[in-house]
């Protein structure tokens, strides 16, 4: 066994454990030539956010994400780099963000969404989940940098609840 197998079997031995504590969920980000960022509109619920969602069990979030984004948007994308890993412990949550990168399709509703749109940042619709916007900031302001950071506060289907979105 070569060490790059070693590492991929460590790595997913660790997800395993992870995903006894943690949920987690794999979102992209993906610019258009104009560096505005595609965001999905629920159709569940009145939130703006990057496509992406939960990491299925035995799903790696590198793959989760493209199958995301395609449910989301009908697109397929390519994972260009991880951009960051966010651990909310409040909300026992774990998020893998990606840069990607549309392959092939046009950005469309779907059964989970019901607009997709491309925003400059400073035109985030106000009822964007906070944490995305976050994400998309750091990419913005140093976008080689791997971001490992811990998140913290009330979801944002709680936020708007309490009109604070």
């Amino acid at each position: 066994m070569n060490v790059s197998n070693i590492l991929q079997t460590v790595y997913l031995q660790i997800l395993a454990m992870l995903r006894h504590s943690f949920k987690i969920g794999a979102f992209a980000i993906i610019f258009d030539e104009e560096q505005r960022v595609l965001l999905c509109h629920r159709s569940d619920v009145d939130l703006w956010n990057l496509p992406g969602g939960k990491v299925e069990r035995n799903e790696k979030p590198r793959r989760a994400v493209v199958r995301e984004v395609k449910e989301e948007t009908r697109v397929k994308v390519q994972v260009r780099r991880l951009a960051g890993v966010y651990i909310n412990f409040g909300r026992a949550v774990i998020r893998f963000v990606y840069i990607c990168e549309i392959v092939k399709g046009k950005p469309g509703a779907s059964d989970e969404t019901d607009e997709s749109d491309y925003f400059a940042l400073t035109k985030f619709p106000r009822n964007t989940y906070p944490d995305h916007r976050q994400w998309v900031e750091d990419v913005l302001a140093d976008p080689t940098r791997l971001h490992l950071k811990i998140q913290s506060g009330p979801s944002a289907k709680k936020l708007l609840k309490q009109g604070k979105l």
